[in-house]
């Protein structure tokens, strides 16, 4: 009975809905954003990384970005970041240059959000710590359609507690899927002196603009990428879980494990606003992961 009930439901309007070209374009780069991120945000908080590149020769950066190309185009021809895998060496190799270019121009653009990058950006020494930086981000954007394939349809149809504990039965699990999510990837860099050193450069304009970063960031890889089990999070019937509400809870989440692993690792304390700046800092990160975490329940 609970079946032919449920078959009479009416489906949400967002599903089946056919997309042009260009929406299907854009969902792709979406996609290949966020499986960078989710691949290579520890190393865009590693100085080493920021080092290597800056005082790198040409020739050596040449062969970073020769040597990149080869496992890039094998995973392109075995997974991508598009919906679907590309059958032809042909559109591998596009995919290819485009997963290249999309690597090294986000790369840049996260540095900047972490003014990591001083100087013209077609210096030698900002090149070079761009294209290290790259390598883990482009490796991520070449497995991304193959990222977190767990969908959550299964609790959905669960009768056993009925609708109301289903609602919050979903809503805890995405809270602590979150925060779970958060720990694995701000863990490793909490105790690092990266964090202070990123916060000392940051104003309060800039701290709102990695604010802004971290909740779009968060927002587009749980409903915009399309993952798996994108559609059951945006019929999702939890408290919370709109996907404005389940974004701003979800990222005030990542804040506070943010600034339990600074307490933890004695990088929080007083002065209380280089604390909290430090909390946004390891935030951007703390949200990533607090996706990949809901995406994976």
């Amino acid at each position: 009975m609970s079946s032919a009930v449920a078959s009479l439901k009416p489906r949400p309007a967002h599903r089946g809905r056919a997309r042009g070209p260009w929406s299907e374009e854009l969902i792709d780069l979406v996609r290949a954003v966020s499986g960078g991120l989710l691949f290579g945000v520890p190393l865009l908080y590693t100085m080493e990384v920021w080092w290597v590149g800056s005082y790198s020769e040409a020739g050596r950066l040449g062969l970073v970005l020769a040597l990149l190309i080869v496992p890039l185009l094998t995973l392109n021809m075995a997974a991508g970041f598009r919906s679907k895998r590309d059958s032809r060496v042909r559109d591998a190799v596009g995919d290819t240059v485009e997963g290249l270019a999309i690597g090294i121009v986000a790369s840049a653009v996260v540095l900047v959000l972490l003014r990591q990058i001083e100087g013209p950006l077609w210096s030698r020494g900002v090149l070079g710590k761009v294209l290290y930086e790259a390598v883990p981000f482009c490796l991520g954007i070449g497995v991304a359609r193959h990222f977190l394939h767990g969908d959550r349809s299964g609790t959905d149809d669960d009768d056993g507690d009925g609708a109301n504990g289903r609602v919050v039965n979903a809503t805890v699990a995405d809270l602590g899927a979150s925060a779970v999510g958060a720990v694995f990837v701000a863990l490793s860099i909490a105790p690092t002196d990266e964090v202070p050193m990123i916060a000392s450069s940051f104003g309060p304009g800039w701290l709102m603009l990695l604010v802004a970063a971290s909740l779009v960031v968060s927002y587009a890889i749980v409903f915009v990428a399309g993952f798996v089990g994108q559609d059951q999070r945006l019929d999702n019937p939890g408290i919370v879980q709109r996907p404005l509400s389940e974004t701003i809870v979800c990222y005030v989440v990542a804040l506070f494990v943010s600034a339990v692993l600074l307490w933890l690792f004695q990088r929080g304390g007083p002065p209380w606003g280089d604390y909290f700046t430090r909390t946004i800092v390891l935030g951007l990160p703390a949200a990533v992961g607090g996706a990949a975490g809901r995406l994976a329940v």
